[in-house]
């Protein structure tokens, strides 16, 4: 066929081509508009010249959960993290374990991460103001250096990020840290107590502990009556706790006596110092409270005695505070506060502590309304008598 016949057909419409290509060409403008503007889409701002087209490899993806894992259990497990670490040697650090063991002599460094660190460590570095001890807030982190420890300084050693509202703080639960420390020492399996004899209270409605702590993690310890001289065996209602001592998780009156520990590690034994087990028959709350005069019509000129007592639970210490009708007029009265531990019932042991408040010379403006007020850590109690001129 010639070139001139080819022309005269797809002109002429014979194999119907036109058409078809007429309308090819009106849409191909349309469809490269459609594609420029999806790329600009994608795009927003243009490429700068010289600009790397490759992704940054630093951009963090999104945690893989593992199977069993949900999404929840792996916050709780960031929050709960412990914000302590332990400086080691050349400057090098490291998450404490739950326990340690340190030589005695050696010096400890521990850090907590934050602004408002609050520190906890054993009673005996404060109860004797330790030198040894010292602590520094830092602006990012908590500082607590204890040189030249022994083993009396065996114990928890806990820190916590303070939280403060105007002039109300908390701990923040979320962020703390604590590890328990044993300083091994030669010749002292127990930790040394500062007295050669410890009370201990058994109160039925709480546990009782004998505190035998012990400074070797691996010494074995074993409860020892005076008299008559035997083991006391562990049978469920006794447990020995590392951190604590023997613990009475439920007390009871034929358990009172004298005890001590002993301990054995690497063949060496030793004994603990005593303890007097003393049974508490009084229930824990507010002051059981009580109040008397020595006459409730006076004579002028008299003297005169207003007695509070309160019946207590021996390791509960109580304050007394007095109001009288010669207060707002400064009459000289005189207060004396004492205790003494009393034995009630069947070997159970009270403590009774007792106000006395006396005044001379009985005038007008004393008569009245004589009100004591006990308190201890769970509460107070106010009671009154009244004393009247004859």
């Amino acid at each position: 066929m010639g070139l001139g016949l080819q022309r005269k057909m797809l002109w002429s419409g014979g194999p119907r081509l036109v058409p078809s290509l007429l309308l090819l060409l009106l849409l191909l403008p349309e469809a490269l508009s459609a594609a420029a503007g999806q790329a600009s889409a994608k795009s927003k701002r243009p490429k700068e010249p010289g600009e790397n087209k490759i992704k940054p490899a630093n951009k963090r993806g999104k945690p893989t959960l593992a199977p069993g894992k949900d999404r929840d259990s792996i916050a709780t497990v960031s929050k709960t993290s412990s914000i302590m670490m332990q400086v080691m040697e050349k400057g090098r650090f490291q998450k404490p374990a739950a326990t340690l063991s340190l030589a005695a002599g050696q010096s400890l460094e521990l850090r907590c991460k934050g602004n408002k660190i609050q520190w906890h460590y054993p009673e005996y570095l404060d109860t004797f103001k330790d030198s040894r001890l010292s602590m520094k807030q830092h602006d990012r982190y908590g500082q607590l250096i204890l040189v030249n420890a022994t083993a009396a300084d065996t114990g928890e050693y806990s820190c916590w990020q303070q939280v403060c509202s105007g002039y109300v703080c908390r701990k923040d639960e979320a962020k703390t840290g604590t590890t328990y420390i044993f300083f091994t020492e030669k010749g002292e399996l127990f930790v040394p107590s500062p007295s050669y004899f410890g009370v201990v209270y058994l109160n039925p409605d709480r546990e009782a502990v004998v505190p035998c702590r012990v400074t070797v993690p691996s010494a074995k310890v074993t409860l020892h009556r005076e008299f008559p001289a035997k083991e006391i065996q562990s049978n469920g209602s006794i447990i020995y706790d590392i951190k604590r001592g023997f613990v009475y998780l439920h007390p009871q009156l034929d358990q009172q006596g004298v005890v001590y520990c002993r301990a054995e590690a690497h063949g060496a034994p030793q004994i603990s110092i005593k303890y007097q087990l003393l049974y508490v028959e009084v229930p824990s709350g507010p002051p059981s409270t009580t109040i008397v005069a020595s006459s409730n019509r006076v004579n002028g000129g008299d003297d005169i005695t207003v007695l509070c007592t309160v019946l207590g639970e021996p390791d509960v210490e109580v304050e007394f505070r007095w109001i009288y009708p010669g207060l707002k007029d400064e009459r000289p009265v005189t207060i004396q506060d004492t205790w003494r531990l009393v034995s009630r019932g069947l070997g159970c042991t009270t403590r009774l502590s007792q106000s006395v408040l006396a005044l001379q010379d009985f005038e007008t403006i004393d008569a009245g309304y004589y009100m004591c007020t006990a308190q201890n850590l769970r509460g107070q109690t106010t009671v009154a008598t009244t004393v009247q001129l004859s």
